[in-house]
């Protein structure tokens, strides 16, 4: 602003400061100078978040090297007992997967467009809920989404476990991890009984009666062979008995009765013997041998 004719006057200029100058930078504003209010979510709360979930992972990691996975049996592929089940956390995904809507024909919906659209969904929650209020009865509607969520995750995941529970009873079927606890509690026991603290050696297992006897050729023809093994082990893991020492439980004729009728998961198998070439006469060897097989 010019106050005299003076060409060498100098000249102020006067900006108005309601007129913000124009900053193509990306600052973010400063939210600790108000109480109460929150801080942008990119990158400052974003960045946050991240460091807390490192440190996080970084842990799990320290905790998964510092105590080896234990070891189970033996993969056994001809065992079409066992139950298969995932980690807890999804087996609300697990018995979604059961229903007919999201199974068979349907199976992509369940597999990838339920989970797409839940997974999607709280990705993009930031963006959608841009709303001030805090207090979760003024938000209603991801209030609502929120408490829908975790009712059906709890549901599903509690009916998958109890359903699981049930087949393994109806099955007669021992899960791993307790059929290794039971052998580690038993082992303990039998090491510390008898006061003197020296660990009693392991019962030796029933050897195998007569295999020279012409029904041991028998039976390795026979369907018994397919889940109780060539050494009449079984698969105990699986709820197939050992075939050593049966005579100490069955007489002869209880034994044909087992192979006439089935007993527990196991189906009849007479008729089916019969039909792989074995006669009545093989039948009646094949359990008097059996009948045999005491400890």
């Amino acid at each position: 602003m010019a106050h005299g004719p003076k060409s060498d006057e100098k000249i102020v200029y006067v900006g108005d400061s309601r007129v913000r100058a124009k900053d193509t930078r990306l600052i973010p504003q400063d939210f600790s100078a108000y109480p109460g209010k929150s801080e942008v979510f990119i990158p400052n709360f974003l960045l946050k978040e991240w460091m807390v979930g490192v440190v996080v992972l970084l842990g799990i990691l320290v905790l998964v090297m510092s105590e080896a996975a234990p070891l189970g049996y033996p993969a056994d592929p001809t065992n079409t007992q066992i139950i298969p089940m995932p980690d807890w956390y999804f087996l609300f995904m697990y018995q979604l997967l059961k229903y007919p809507y999201t199974s068979g024909d349907y199976v992509v919906l369940g597999t990838v467009g339920v989970p797409g659209i839940l997974f999607g969904a709280l990705l993009l929650a930031p963006f959608l809920d841009t709303g001030k209020e805090r207090r979760f009865y003024k938000r209603p509607i991801a209030s609502t989404l929120m408490f829908v969520s975790l009712i059906a995750c709890t549901y599903l995941t509690v009916y998958s476990w109890q359903h699981y529970q049930h087949e393994l009873k109806e099955k007669n079927l021992v899960p791993e991890h307790i059929k290794r606890e039971e052998e580690m509690h038993a082992s303990k026991g039998a090491g510390g009984a008898g006061g003197g603290g020296a660990k009693k050696p392991a019962a030796q297992a029933a050897a195998i009666v007569a295999p020279d006897d012409p029904a041991a050729a028998i039976y390795q023809k026979s369907t018994c062979l397919q889940c109780h093994g060539g050494e009449l082990k079984g698969m105990p893991s699986a709820g197939i008995p050992a075939l050593r020492g049966i005579g100490d439980k069955h007489s002869k004729d209880e034994i044909i009765g087992i192979i006439k009728n089935g007993q527990g998961n196991m189906t009849a198998q007479y008729d089916a013997n019969i039909a792989k070439g074995l006669s009545a006469d093989d039948m009646d060897k094949l359990a008097d041998w059996l009948a045999k097989q005491k400890k």
